[in-house]
């Protein structure tokens, strides 16, 4: 189990739509560990609390797998390959003042992303989607947030009332409903979005620049984070605003500048967003900041999962909760759908990407390929077409 989520650690780009497609070929299509109707119940859980969906979503795995040490293991597996990656481009950047550029990987990597994320939500939306009402409340929260409406007003309120629906619905026609499905080492999981941050303090010239309007501690740089992890919902997007607020606006510890950076960090490496946490805090106070950054940012997520994990089969077999975890799926799938379109607009560019969109997408519908051996190819192809450009 260590070993897939270290792998997952080191390949998985492109933010949690991409992390949870991915984590769903590999426990249910190729392990079936769990069903898909218990994945689609994890999905729906992390949506309901704070935190860094995908890296619940490998916590929940780890606690069904192995309880406590498969909790701890798994969630650790994950997030470790992205703090060692983004902390060592913290290193080089304090010692260079720039960030190393990888986009022409990530222009092959991204399209394989995207075809990914088709392929997790053509298969989720078969479970998730079964009936008029989900179908019906699906289409809705995807309009809706197109139309800029918070996200987290369309989970839960999308949830309920898809549940309200699917209530009147079954009560006017009489018929059943799909199976609960939860597990013992085998069921439930999804979530979605992310980003980043950056400036070093401890023995660092780069911060000389940085004229710090309240004193930098490592006990306030811990508490910051820790009160993030604790609140954040929705996208990691929504990581930004905080960070500018504490760090460029309230203290003084970055400039406009290193926050850009940081965010452009968080976006190139694999793994969780919130690992701009890990860069944030190396730049502030050196490796012992990174590392109370990260611990700070990601210890509510192993809380939240623990303490919510053990009522899901509850839930899903009362018949009430159970009708309002299927909404919040629906929508979470919405959600899911309306963040991969605007990622594939940003993703897919020219032709040639779309053609590996299009290759990538053919060989997981038809070939089942496995995705490590997808994004390996597509980012192959993006540095072959910057050496083409160049040369």
């Amino acid at each position: 189990m260590a070993g897939l989520f270290l792998k997952l650690g080191l390949t998985a780009f492109g933010g949690p739509a991409a992390h949870i497609a991915l984590m769903r070929r590999e426990v249910v299509d190729k392990r079936r560990w769990m069903s898909e109707e218990a994945f689609l119940d994890l999905v729906g859980a992390t949506n309901l609390i704070p935190g860094p969906n995908s890296t619940e979503m490998a916590i929940h795995i780890g606690y069904l797998r192995a309880g406590w040490p498969g909790l701890l293991l798994a969630g650790t597996a994950f997030i470790i390959p992205a703090v060692l990656m983004v902390m060592g481009l913290a290193w080089i950047y304090v010692r260079s003042g720039s960030v190393p550029q990888v986009g022409w990987l990530l222009y092959g990597v991204k399209p394989v992303v995207i075809a990914l994320i088709m392929h997790a939500l053509w298969k989720l939306g078969r479970k998730a989607l079964s009936g008029l009402p989900e179908r019906a409340g699906f289409a809705a929260v995807l309009g809706l947030y197109f139309l800029h409406v918070n996200e987290i007003a369309l989970l839960l309120g999308g949830g309920a009332a898809i549940a309200l629906v699917e209530a009147m619905w079954k009560r006017g026609s009489g018929s059943g409903r799909r199976a609960s499905g939860t597990a013992n080492g085998g069921d439930r999981t999804d979530g979605t979005r992310k980003m980043g941050a950056a400036g070093m303090l401890a023995g660092a010239p780069a911060l000389a620049s940085v004229a710090a309007t309240l004193p930098f501690s490592l006990t306030l740089l811990f508490w910051k984070f820790l009160r993030m992890g604790s609140v954040l919902y929705g996208s990691g997007y929504v990581l930004l605003p905080f960070l500018r607020s504490e760090f460029v606006e309230r203290t003084g510890w970055l400039s406009e500048a290193q926050l850009m950076d940081a965010v452009s960090v968080g976006q190139a490496t694999p793994g969780p967003f919130f690992t701009t946490a890990s860069f944030v805090g190396y730049l502030l106070g050196g490796v012992p900041g990174g590392l109370l950054a990260t611990l700070g940012i990601f210890l509510p997520a192993f809380v939240f999962v623990a303490a919510s994990n053990p009522w899901l089969p509850r839930i899903r077999k009362t018949p009430a909760l159970g009708r309002l975890l299927d909404g919040v799926n629906a929508a979470s799938l919405a959600l899911m759908t309306g963040a991969a379109w605007q990622t594939g607009r940003s993703s897919i560019v020219d032709a040639v990407s779309a053609v590996i969109c299009a290759l990538a997408a053919y060989l997981l519908f038809r070939r089942e390929t496995a995705s490590t051996w997808l994004m390996a190819g597509g980012g192959m192809i993006g540095l072959a077409a910057k050496w083409l450009a160049s040369g």
